[in-house]
């Protein structure tokens, strides 16, 4: 069975931290969002349990079975 994941657009969204998929998209293009210490500019980017995601000097620990 394949492990849950959130793609980095979505869990955006789900934390709050932005209020539309096409504002995600932007930041997200843009170089705003580091995902494990590093940039990631792929808003499909699948997020597993543990993973981090820091944006706008937030930061959150990915588990996506909790939605």
């Amino acid at each position: 069975m394949d492990e849950p994941y959130l793609k980095l657009d979505q869990f955006l969204k789900w934390a709050g931290a932005v209020e539309s998929g096409g504002q995600a998209k932007m930041v997200i293009l843009a170089g705003q969002v580091l995902v494990n210490g590093e940039v990631e500019n792929r808003r499909g980017r699948k997020l597993r349990k543990g993973d981090s995601v820091a944006f706008n000097q937030q930061s959150w620990v990915v588990d996506p079975e909790v939605r």
